[in-house]
């Protein structure tokens, strides 16, 4: 929901009406922000609905969100959409399974819609790794997939435009679709035409990455919001990562640790945090991240939290924090939206990611950190040297590198919901164009 909260507040200027159809986050189980509904606009309507109970979501394969709250969405958006007051429908979420409500909506009613990948749908890095154990066990992971296949191709037959964070994602769907011709639309004037549709199974992409915002950080400030993580004052040097962990992350967390290492004693009084690591149910989350800190003779200076905190409490352990650090995944494909705000905090960061990573080049554009890429047969200690060499000073600090606010400009919320607007306008024409040519 992340994309959709921060472009809110300027769509409007451009050019855009929203309507958001969510679900009542009782039915979500994840803590409650009420900090985050309390930074909506006032003047975006918010139409909300009830799911089935958290109880369903112990059946493999029928159990999630998006399952449990598909009849409900279906018959809101249908309420909505019967008007004839919506121009396009915008699925910004990775329950990919309420995507195939796309269809429905546009044979029923004629209206467009676009998908957002802010992660695959469908995901071959299982299959590529049979070492990595799938999230929620193999066999729940299996059936989930098997959905997964099955409804991708058939929304995407009918999906006019999608969205994506990274622009491997796209590439992925041509190769496992030859049938689907998907187009960059690139950054074009409003007013401008679309490329000429080639086959009724032309598909428009743009790569759009996650914005930033920095009135979430003067919020959190002006708000006097607190965290319960660490205490900033104790004398010690605090390390702040907030996100997933996982054994894709592996790698370039041990090279962290080994640098880390060879700095001691240099580096003794760092305290690193690792915050909201599992997507497990609260309390059921299993450490990633500790067991690899101990191979390294660090388990005293590193702690992990696998339990999910509100995210205004997560910005404030970023404003808190001495550094930060984000690890990469050893999938190229892979980034972090969680990037954007680690950038606008000012403090040291340190980001080991693959070398094909988006955030790789953005950092290297934008700066605002230190960027120590992988993607060799180097080993952890190899990286580790990288790492030491790259990103400390010899007092053993991390090293500042100030954000280049003009590069950095395009990744702002204002400007994404520019280029968002931009592209429906594009998928609409192009949808149009369409029609006339099939008629």
């Amino acid at each position: 929901m992340q994309r959709v909260r921060l472009v809110l507040p300027y769509l409007c200027k451009a050019g855009a009406e929203a309507v958001v159809l969510a679900i009542d986050p009782e039915q979500v189980a994840a803590p409650l922000d009420e900090w985050l509904q309390a930074g909506l606009p006032e003047n975006v309507s918010v139409h909300r609905v009830k799911a089935l109970g958290l109880l369903w979501g112990r059946i493999s394969g029928l159990g999630t969100l998006g399952f449990r709250a598909l009849r409900a969405l279906k018959k809101a958006g249908d309420s909505l959409l019967r008007t004839g007051d919506i121009d396009l429908v915008y699925f910004s979420t990775t329950q990919f399974g309420v995507h195939i409500l796309g269809p429905h909506w546009k044979r029923k009613y004629g209206i467009p819609f676009v998908m957002d990948y802010q992660d695959p749908w469908v995901s071959d890095y299982y299959r590529n790794h049979p070492e990595v154990p799938p999230p929620g066990g193999r066999f729940k992971y299996g059936i989930a997939d098997w959905l997964n296949r099955r409804n991708e191709p058939r929304v995407l037959r009918e999906c006019c435009g999608i969205t994506s964070v990274s622009a491997a994602y796209p590439r992925q769907l041509r190769k496992r679709y030859p049938w689907l011709h998907v187009i960059d639309s690139g950054p074009r004037p409003p007013t401008s035409d679309p490329r000429p549709p080639t086959s009724p199974s032309q598909l428009l992409s743009t790569v759009l990455p996650f914005p930033g915002d920095s009135r979430d950080f003067d919020r959190v400030r002006q708000e006097n919001i607190s965290q319960r993580v660490f205490d900033p004052h104790d004398g010690k040097r605090h390390w702040v990562y907030v996100g997933r962990g996982g054994e894709d992350m592996a790698f370039a967390v041990r090279a962290l640790f080994s640098a880390l290492a060879a700095l001691r004693p240099l580096t003794s009084d760092i305290r690193l945090h690792f915050i909201g690591t599992s997507y497990a149910a609260a309390g059921a989350g299993r450490p990633t991240i500790e067991p690899l800190a101990a191979e390294f003779g660090l388990r005293q200076q590193v702690e992990e939290y696998p339990d999910r905190i509100p995210y205004s409490e997560a910005l404030r352990c970023l404003l808190d924090a001495e550094a930060l650090f984000v690890p990469g995944s050893d999938d190229p494909a892979y980034t972090a939206s969680k990037i954007y705000p680690y950038l606008l905090t000012g403090k040291p960061l340190l980001a080991i990611f693959h070398e094909s990573s988006s955030v790789t080049s953005l950092i290297r554009e934008a700066g605002g950190g230190i960027v120590v890429p992988f993607g060799g047969k180097e080993t952890t200690e190899q990286l580790g040297r990288r790492v030491l060499e790259t990103a400390f000073n010899a007092s053993g600090y991390l090293q500042t590198v100030a954000l280049n606010q003009e590069g950095f400009a395009p990744y702002l919320a204002d400007a994404q919901a520019r280029r968002l607007v931009e592209f429906f306008e594009q998928c609409l024409a192009n949808e149009g164009e369409m029609e006339r040519r099939i008629r």
